[in-house]
């Protein structure tokens, strides 16, 4: 009987739902303490997940989910680049 490979799970900090890791988008504050997105999933520091579509993402923000993940502050700029990124990443 083969084995069944278990799906890692994470929890969206926005709709604070879980969901296959693979389908989530990896925020991620490196060791300098910059806060970016990570596409691929290999950058290193410390991340947090989110869903790839802009109302999560805009979710987390007021909420300051991020922040409390990352217990620091995030400046309104960084939110605002990641907003245009991910809308870059959508086509829209």
């Amino acid at each position: 009987m083969p084995k069944v490979k278990k799906i890692p799970q994470r929890q969206c900090v926005g709709c604070r739902e879980m969901k296959d890791k693979k389908s989530l988008l990896r925020v991620v504050r490196s060791p300098e303490g910059q806060v970016s997105l990570d596409f691929g999933g290999k950058k290193p520091g410390r991340g947090a997940y989110v869903c790839p579509c802009l109302a999560c993402l805009q979710r987390a923000r007021k909420t300051r989910a991020l922040e409390r993940a990352f217990e620091t502050a995030i400046p309104p700029e960084v939110y605002d680049s990641m907003e245009a990124e991910l809308r870059g990443a959508d086509g829209e």
